[in-house]
């Protein structure tokens, strides 16, 4: 049985504000590890980023979001547990 995860194993944006719900799979199934800003068609959008790389990208949306810039490295520190990273 596939683990279930609220949210994104890639970028850690919640599930539920996922405008689709999450990502796609190969074969158009619905992906239950990774957003629909990661992952589409069974592919990654940036299959080149590293965990440092994609938080930084995390922390920039974070802040045209307003978040204070501290809050938004704060909210990013747990990325390195997260599926994509752990390799």
């Amino acid at each position: 049985m596939e683990k279930t995860y609220k949210f994104c194993q890639s970028c850690m944006m919640p599930f539920k504000q996922d405008p689709q719900g999450g990502g796609t799979n190969a074969d158009g199934t619905k992906s239950a590890l990774y957003c629909s800003y990661c992952y589409q068609n069974g592919q990654f959008f940036q299959p080149d980023f590293t965990m440092t790389q994609m938080r930084d990208f995390v922390v920039d949306q974070l802040v045209k979001m307003k978040y204070p810039r501290f809050i938004a490295r704060f909210m990013t520190m747990g990325m390195g547990r997260l599926e994509r990273w752990k390799k």
